[in-house]
């Protein structure tokens, strides 16, 4: 029998389901309508519905009707690039970086296989991308600019309302993936000036199942699953509404405690690099120094593989990752 793990640090994976949150949706279990129906219980669940939309929209700073809910992060992802469809055939070309989440890499990998142009922007020993790299590759021609707004592997903060700045002086339209930055750090649309923003609820104590994707009013779009006309037309399919009235309510939790857990999670960052530095001091901090997740902490070891130092400590209950949990069989330091 597996020993059950009593210190859990993947929280970049996913995060155990809080009480309250687990609370609201049992509640929500209730209310059993299809939203799209208009009767009685129809109207209920569409409520419902739009009531979390408005929560999740103000804490980012949009309006509610520039939320569309998806079944994942990496469904919003997709998406994006689903939306290059409906671009001018004369931006064509994409620029993203060698470091985003799988789903992002893949995507654009298919767009490639379309005859679309994909760039990769480099980055430097933090995690940083080089911006001047970035400016070369703009032109005319990019269609779409994606950059993820907070790394889920080495925690690194990109400065994305910079990148977007960048890609709307030369016309094209930018996309973050801020699945690990929501509610960690603060995103705010409108700083950051994006057309596109992904996120999920999972990797904050929220439900699996639900993410959402913020598409700037007026911003190109085509729907990547088609069929009834759920989420103003833009993701066909019934809503998930249990799992978005979790998602809402963890975001309500995150807005109230979001500036006392990152206080807490930069203190015990900070604590446990300072241990591991003292006992091994041949250990590398990965990463950008002050641009991080407060609750990241990437390390490395020299001679000793990641997957060793993974297996060994799962034997003693405690669980971390060497990398991306959706890049599956993938255990590279």
């Amino acid at each position: 029998m597996d020993k059950p793990h009593s210190i859990y640090l993947d929280h970049n994976a996913t995060t155990p389901l809080h009480p309250e949150v687990k609370k609201a949706m049992t509640e929500a279990m209730e209310v059993f309508g299809n939203p799209s129906s208009y009767h009685e219980a129809g109207r209920q669940a569409r409520e419902l519905v739009e009531n979390s939309r408005r929560v999740i929209a103000d804490f980012i700073g949009a309006k509610p009707e520039e939320i569309v809910f998806t079944g994942s992060g990496s469904e919003a992802n997709n998406a994006v690039f689903n939306a290059l469809s409906s671009q001018p055939s004369a931006r064509r070309e994409i620029i993203t970086t060698s470091i985003e989440h799988p789903c992002v890499l893949r995507a654009a990998a298919h767009m490639a296989d379309l005859g679309l142009p994909v760039h990769f922007l480099d980055v430097d020993e933090t995690g940083k991308v080089y911006l001047d790299q970035l400016e070369s590759l703009l032109s005319d021609a990019t269609a779409l600019v994606s950059v993820m707004a907070a790394n889920n592997e080495i925690g690194t903060i990109q400065d994305v309302g910079r990148i977007a700045r960048m890609c709307h002086e030369r016309g094209a339209l930018f996309h973050t993936d801020a699945v690990q930055a929501l509610g960690k750090i603060p995103v705010n649309v409108n700083e950051i000036e994006a057309d596109y923003l992904s996120f999920s609820a999972h990797k904050l104590y929220g439900p699996k199942g639900v993410g959402a994707l913020y598409i700037r009013q007026g911003a190109p779009f085509r729907p990547l699953i088609r069929g009834g006309h759920q989420e103003r037309g833009r993701r066909a399919g019934t809503e998930n509404t249990i799992g978005i009235a979790g998602f809402a309510k963890v975001i309500e939790m995150r807005k109230a405690e979001m500036a006392e857990e990152v206080e807490r999670l930069t203190m015990l960052k900070r604590a446990l690099w300072k241990g591991i530095e003292r006992v091994i001091p041949e250990a590398t901090f990965n990463g950008h120094p002050t641009d991080s997740l407060p609750g990241t902490l990437n390390v490395s070891f020299t001679q000793v593989r990641g997957e060793a130092i993974q297996l060994a400590l799962d034997l003693e209950g405690i669980a971390v990752s060497t990398g991306s949990a959706c890049t599956s069989g993938s255990l590279d330091p």
